[in-house]
């Protein structure tokens, strides 16, 4: 626990599910928490909960694919906490659908939030995670080991992270500044979880088997872990981990495994 007490956070998407579960843990650890979601009504009842765990919280209510509202989120940490030791960039949507039958906003409102809702808060963030040579940890999917069919805006939104990742991790290692990736796996959903349809509308993910899916709360363990073992990249699942070794070694058996199983890639997209 003495790792986190007294270390300043921010999560960004924090309202509900990953985002919430991390805030919850680093609060039982005693970090002081900055929480951030764009849903004013959830974000107060995230505050509320969080609250009763550890007085030392507050919320602010943007959106981090702006970049001038992400300047005003990192102030929110320094103003009231006096320093920044964590950043966690949890925001991110999923889509659907045949790269030929997509809208091309699809694309743009994927890495709209996956890449620059990410990129927003870390540039500003750098320059106090400097002072304290803290943690920028990105939440990341499996999806982002290789393409995936019915995938490609998510996938490559989520690749793109990874490299931006390892960019920043090379050119801050001077500064002492830990960098991790979360590679997540299917993990559990809020009732009226929404995804980005082919046409670009909204609708809402089908419920998860609970008997198949990480629960948030080790997915938030893991996030602890990664920053706590100053870890690089942390991939959940041993079905996770399996597809890692076998895309790095055996990328052309991947793809025959992936064409063998289309139809049901498929069906999960629906």
């Amino acid at each position: 626990m003495s790792g986190f007490i007294g270390k300043v956070a921010i999560i960004t998407g924090s309202s509900r599910g990953i985002g919430k579960a991390i805030a919850l843990e680093l609060a039982k650890r005693g970090a002081f928490i900055v929480l951030n979601g764009r849903n004013s009504s959830r974000l107060q009842s995230a505050l509320e909960e969080v609250s009763k765990i550890h007085s030392k919280v507050v919320s602010y209510c943007c959106d981090v694919s702006n970049a001038d509202q992400s300047v005003e989120l990192i102030k929110t940490a320094i103003s009231n906490f006096g320093k920044l030791d964590i950043l966690i960039n949890n925001v991110g949507v999923s889509m659907r659908g045949e790269v030929a039958d997509l809208n091309p906003s699809v694309f743009q409102k994927v890495f709209e939030s996956n890449v620059y809702g990410s990129v927003n808060p870390t540039i500003p963030a750098l320059k106090e995670i400097r002072k304290t040579q803290g943690s920028i940890v990105f939440i990341s999917s499996l999806a982002g080991i290789r393409g995936l069919p019915y995938l490609s805006a998510y996938s490559s939104s989520k690749m793109a992270l990874r490299a931006i990742a390892e960019s920043i991790r090379i050119e801050e290692k001077v500064n002492n500044v830990h960098v991790g990736l979360i590679l997540v796996g299917i993990t559990q959903i809020e009732h009226n979880k929404e995804t980005i349809s082919s046409d670009g509308s909204k609708k809402i993910l089908k419920k998860r088997d609970a008997a198949k899916v990480d629960s948030t709360e080790r997915v938030a363990q893991k996030v602890l872990e990664n920053i706590k073992k100053q870890k690089f990249i942390t991939t959940l699942t041993l079905i996770g981990k399996l597809n890692q070794f076998l895309q790095a070694r055996f990328p052309m058996l991947v793809e025959k495994i992936i064409l063998k199983n289309l139809t049901k890639f498929k069906e999960k997209s629906e």
